[in-house]
């Protein structure tokens, strides 16, 4: 967890305990919803600038990933841009307080007076900010004005983060592409691609005690519908391991493999659980087919939420909802009861270890992010997820095996149709609205 700058104001005039005792109030209401502040309050526009003074002191040195100027009373716009200044290269909070009822009257310390003279002159002067005010007999935004400092440790985050990618343009697509300068510019992460070389020599170096282990202690533990050859397990455990050295050794926090014409076609090995083990215990996000923006959606979506970020496909649209699965695997973290495995083959592709697990079902964000006319931009819609009917997708081995997917209901199919970015989209449960907006607000992401 980054720190975050917390910095009251107030008019030197104003009864001094009115502005400290709503200060303290607001500080106590951030560190409820998780932040680490090193706070300063109050600051007042004094003649002789002691307390910005007292502010640049309190603050010299911090490494912040975000700045809450909040604003107790009325306050001279100088004062909070003179603080505000030293740290313009951070995202910043204008957060003003409010008043309080006093029998049949209202009592204010003109906090909005100092907020509506100070948003406009934000903007100027270009800061990054989200303005927040608290409203009388309402609760304090403290969780509005935290989820915007959430989101700008998350953008720090990304700036460091780096992606594992065998091999790239699986199946020669196109949605699956990525520019590598305008990714680290924008919004950060690194795309590290490497061979499937170098897997399979880390592999040969897999001992069989070493694939033993992984197949003891994890595989062992899925429920096989049919028994699953006892070679393919030991390819999945070792090809697992030999990308985990990878990992390890480079500090990938997300991975992709080129699964069609990479693993499939050269390795005669379909990566379902090589994705299934890299998710489950090393706590990578995962995606198949070289999709770059998707791994980069699915760190985003962690770094926001602390979730895995799993990938679905779209097989249908129907008028009211979409039918999502994946034809191979689902990290444990969005399974349904126990994990549900099997031997299939799909067409001429050799066969392999399937996931046929059932997702969570509940309320669900989509997520994509995509590149279109030389700027970043996010598909975002909130749904609800519900069991869908019984479905196969044509080509496996019968009898089919029943995918893992959702049946995601939407407010407006038509118009989620008409932009939709990708037939990859991440998921992550519950309305991450806000927090996803922030973050784009942040990075200048377009929603869409």
């Amino acid at each position: 967890m980054g720190k975050t700058a917390f910095v009251g104001f107030g008019e030197v005039n104003t009864p001094v305990d009115i502005i400290v005792n709503k200060c303290k109030a607001a500080e106590e209401a951030l560190k409820g919803e998780g932040l680490d502040l090193v706070s300063v309050y109050p600051v007042t526009d004094d003649y002789e600038e002691k307390d910005i003074k007292k502010a640049y002191a309190a603050l010299e040195g911090g490494d912040f990933d975000c700045l809450v100027l909040c604003v107790a009373g009325w306050i001279p716009t100088h004062a909070v841009v003179k603080v505000a200044e030293k740290y313009r290269h951070i995202p910043m909070v204008l957060w003003g307080l409010c008043g309080w009822r006093e029998g049949d009257r209202i009592v204010t310390t003109a906090d909005q007076a100092g907020t509506s003279a100070l948003r406009k002159t934000f903007k100027d002067l270009g800061y990054t900010f989200k303005y927040v005010y608290d409203i009388i007999g309402k609760p304090s935004n403290s969780k509005k004005v935290a989820s915007f400092a959430k989101a700008a440790m998350a953008a720090k985050e990304l700036r460091f983060m780096k992606v594992g990618m065998a091999g790239y343009r699986d199946m020669n697509l196109y949605g699956t592409l990525y520019d590598g300068s305008s990714l680290k510019r924008e919004i950060g992460p690194e795309i590290e691609t490497f061979e499937m070389l170098e897997i399979k020599q880390r592999y040969d170096n897999i001992t069989a005690e070493q694939k033993a282990e992984v197949i003891d202690n994890v595989m062992s533990k899925w429920n096989f519908l049919k028994p699953a050859k006892r070679e393919g397990m030991e390819m999945a455990a070792g090809y697992y391991l030999a990308v985990k050295s990878l990992i390890d050794e480079r500090g990938y926090k997300a991975i992709s493999l080129k699964d069609v014409d990479g693993m499939k076609k050269l390795l005669g090995f379909p990566p379902a659980p090589i994705f299934m083990l890299l998710a489950d215990c090393e706590g990578v996000s995962t995606i198949p087919e070289n999709d770059c923006l998707g791994n980069v959606t699915q760190l985003i979506i962690k770094a926001l939420t602390n979730q895995c970020g799993a990938y679905l496909e779209f097989y249908e649209f129907f008028e009211d909802s979409v039918l999502a699965g994946v034809p191979d695997y689902i990290p444990k973290e969005v399974t349904m009861g126990e994990t549900a495995v099997m031997p299939a083959a799909f067409g001429e592709l050799s066969e392999g270890i399937l996931n046929v697990s059932k997702v969570k079902t509940g309320t669900v964000t989509m997520s994509r992010l995509f590149f279109e006319d030389g700027k970043y931009k996010m598909h975002l819609v909130v749904g609800e997820g519900k069991t869908p009917p019984k479905w196969e997708e044509a080509g496996w081995t019968q009898p089919a095996p029943q995918l893992p997917g959702l049946q995601i209901f939407l407010s407006d199919v038509d118009k989620f149709a008409q932009n939709v970015m990708c037939q990859h989209y991440i998921i992550s449960y519950g309305d991450n609205t806000e927090i996803i907006k922030n973050l784009c607000d942040i990075l200048n992401i377009e929603i869409i």
